[in-house]
């Protein structure tokens, strides 16, 4: 998975700056996030309902391989100067697609290969090898993109993904579903909504995973505008700006892999809110390229502790037989919302300018982490 990630964050950096380049159009930047997302948002309940269905691990084969496919048709169009704006969107749009029905699985398969007792250490460790990845790709993004072109950064992220398609294949897991496949898809569906709904703490678990999605994360698509406008970078400063934030995170996720399976969870979730909140307003003001790779430091590091944090406690308190399907639910809160997070980013930074628009969405996750804190205490003491 780290190898195919690094092709991944590759492609994302090169393909943000040929969207640049080709439009020069903060709004289009949003446009393609939220194509790249919004199918999550429509189809990951779906997603989870299989994962509760079916063997995880065929299904992720299959996904690897279309994000494979898809790659290679992105950097032949690159190649051949054939890709237009048009090309961006609806592969940008195919890929969140095949998302949709990746994550969910992702997610579910992670206890089944180390079981419950060491599920804490296993996503913190998943979080490690996937910051690493945000180091190693957006660094070598920035060079790349200069001497071999966006082609050939796309042509490396579609080779990447052999290599997650063979461990895959290597592994042998008994992944027998519990779901009764008499039920209709849609029963399914239902019941897992409900059993989300009659657990408040997953409820507040899953909102604080939206906030940042919503208002936390569309800096990245705004990075390209920040590296350029702002800071006077161009696309070098560009990738290392970005991988400031996986340093962070790879920070995060390592100190989690440390403590191990820690009482407070809730306290350091609440103080993780708070600073990348916080961490998120600092780099919106920044007008130094130093200042604002050490912000990039802090939301990297609070960010994946958050995620981590909530993923460990939602499949701590979730069954095994809904597990596919409130994971769905976790990564609609944690990606399926982010496209809307990107169109408002994306608007605000063409109407408003691409600081201000930074500086609303980190007074916003600062006022509603601060409203969790108060109206749910319990949530400390987890």
């Amino acid at each position: 998975m780290f190898a195919s990630l690094v092709g991944t964050w590759i492609q994302a950096v090169a393909l943000s700056w040929l969207v640049f380049e080709l439009t020069h159009s903060a709004f289009l930047l949003g446009v393609v996030g939220f194509l790249t997302y919004i199918p999550i948002f429509l189809l990951s309940l779906f997603g989870g309902v299989l994962a509760d269905r079916m063997n995880k691990r065929d299904i992720l084969i299959c996904t690897q391989v279309t994000f494979m496919l898809l790659a290679f048709i992105l950097a032949t169009l690159t190649q051949l100067k054939l890709i237009t704006p048009l090309h961006v969107m609806a592969i940008a749009l195919l890929n969140g697609m095949v998302m949709a029905f990746d994550a969910p699985s992702r997610q579910a398969m992670v206890v089944e290969l180390v079981g419950k007792e060491n599920l804490f250490n296993a996503i913190a460790l998943n979080s490690v090898a996937f910051n690493s990845s945000r180091v190693i790709g957006p660094a070598f993004a920035g060079i790349l993109v200069a001497t071999i072109g966006m082609s050939g950064c796309f042509y490396i992220n579609g080779i990447s993904f052999l290599a997650l398609i063979f461990a895959l294949s290597m592994i042998k897991i008994k992944n027998n579903p519990k779901m009764n496949k008499n039920n209709k898809v849609l029963k399914d569906l239902k019941d897992g909504i409900a059993f989300i709904k009659n657990n408040p703490s997953i409820l507040v678990l899953i909102s604080m995973v939206s906030i940042i999605s919503l208002f936390g994360v569309g800096y990245i698509i705004l990075m390209p505008i920040f590296a350029n406008d702002v800071l006077g970078v161009g696309v070098r400063g560009l990738g290392f700006l970005m991988s400031s934030a996986g340093i962070g995170a790879l920070i995060g996720g390592l100190s989690l892999a440390k403590l191990g399976d820690f009482k407070y969870k809730g306290k350091l979730l609440a103080a993780s809110s708070f600073v990348f909140s916080i961490s998120l307003l600092f780099f919106a003001l920044s007008k130094s390229y130093i200042l604002s790779i050490l912000a990039l430091l802090f939301m990297g590091s609070a960010s994946v502790i958050v995620i981590a944090l909530v993923n460990t406690l939602l499949q701590t308190k979730v069954d095994d037989q809904f597990r596919g399907r409130v994971m769905s639910v976790f990564m609609l809160a944690f990606i399926g919302i982010i496209p809307f997070g990107n169109l408002i980013a994306g608007t605000l930074a063409q109407v408003m300018g691409v600081s201000i628009a930074l500086i609303i969405s980190g007074c916003i996750s600062t006022i509603f982490f601060l409203a969790i804190n108060i109206l749910f205490p319990g949530i400390r003491k987890i």
